[in-house]
């Protein structure tokens, strides 16, 4: 069987439903071995997921509310941008009570041995007014030690598998690898930065008041950039008579999907 065929094969156990409680729109999927999910557009939730014997496995709440803007209660709940009251904003974020769309190019493609759909939550004016953010990380700083200029330069260890960006960002790290990766999940691409001669990297956005105050930036010009530098900070370049240093940053494109994997700065080694 062609791929085409194993494609529109695994597309065919996606199905659109209105629920016939509440009217809103949902997605049933199902396994090629019999197991079943069922997932909202509302909140990107999913509310059912049965195995191959179609013995229910999650809990659904019988007095759940399946009416906006009330989050839906049971199933599997996103909370994002915030869990609880952790933040400034309402208890558990506002993705579990916005309305989610499909991914037409889901990062993982369907197959005979599985059945795939990606959601979006594409952000509005509003959320961007209670939570401005990029949607953008660099992957490559993992465990390295930095300087946090914003905190009197002083010497700390990135503890996140990647480096986000929700407030302002002014960083030098050290003793960095030649590979950084920027991602850009709104327009699935990826920048991958190449730098030979330069130990540390310079990473700085300044955020939403910085741009406010600068007179030479735009005010919300931050949500589109991250100045990702190639630098000998800790330890300058000194050259004797007659000495050479060469110093290189090279900048290339390439596309990348939300959780490909292969954006990973380790495996792009084998690119340079």
């Amino acid at each position: 069987m062609s791929n085409q065929a194993h494609s529109a094969s695994a597309n065919s156990r996606v199905e659109v439903v209105m629920d016939s409680t509440s009217g809103l729109e949902k997605f049933k999927l199902r396994g090629p071995k019999g197991s079943s999910a069922e997932i909202f557009l509302y909140g990107g939730q999913v509310t059912s997921w049965k195995n191959e014997h179609g013995e229910e496995l999650l809990f659904m709440s019988s007095k759940a509310a399946f009416k906006p803007p009330n989050p839906i209660r049971g199933g599997i709940a996103i909370c994002f941008p915030q869990f609880s009251n952790m933040g400034s904003l309402d208890k558990h974020g506002f993705a579990r009570n916005r309305m989610w769309s499909i991914d037409p190019n889901p990062s993982l493609p369907p197959s005979k041995d599985n059945t795939v759909i990606d959601l979006l939550l594409k952000p509005t004016s509003e959320d961007m007014k209670i939570w401005p953010h990029s949607d953008v990380r660099v992957e490559g700083l993992e465990t390295l030690d930095y300087f946090d200029n914003l905190l009197d330069q002083k010497r700390f260890t990135e503890q996140g598998d990647s480096l986000t960006f929700d407030s302002e960002v002014d960083r030098v790290y050290l003793s960095t690898p030649a590979l950084l990766a920027l991602i850009d999940h709104e327009k699935k691409r990826t920048f991958v930065i190449r730098k030979i001669g330069f130990p540390d990297a310079v990473v700085w956005n300044p955020w939403d008041k910085k741009s406010k105050a600068m007179v030479d930036f735009g005010d919300d010009e931050y949500v589109r950039m991250v100045s990702i530098e190639a630098a000998a900070v800790e330890k300058p370049i000194t050259l004797k008579p007659g000495e050479e240093w060469t110093g290189c940053q090279e900048l290339e494109v390439v596309s990348s999907s939300y959780f490909s994997g292969q954006m990973d700065p380790v495996n792009l080694k084998g690119r340079s």
